[in-house]
């Protein structure tokens, strides 16, 4: 039956990642409240931007980071 299932979603994968994602900002927003939710979801964000850049090796961040806070910047 799991095997259906998974079969059944497969193709359907987009649409059930963001109905999940849809239900779980919904549940946050009634249970935390717009600003908790949209905090943590910002945080999430940030995180999944510096794992990605840990993904690619430390010298992704750590040029990320040089450029980022480089002169010609501020």
């Amino acid at each position: 039956m799991w095997q259906e299932f998974l079969r059944f979603l497969r193709p359907r994968r987009g649409r059930a990642i963001g109905a999940s994602v849809g239900l779980v900002v919904s549940v946050s927003i009634i249970t935390w409240g717009f600003l908790r939710t949209l905090f943590v979801c910002l945080a999430v964000a940030a995180g999944y931007l510096v794992g990605r850049y840990m993904d690619e090796g430390v010298d992704g961040l750590g040029e990320w980071l040089q450029r980022w806070q480089s002169p010609g910047r501020r």
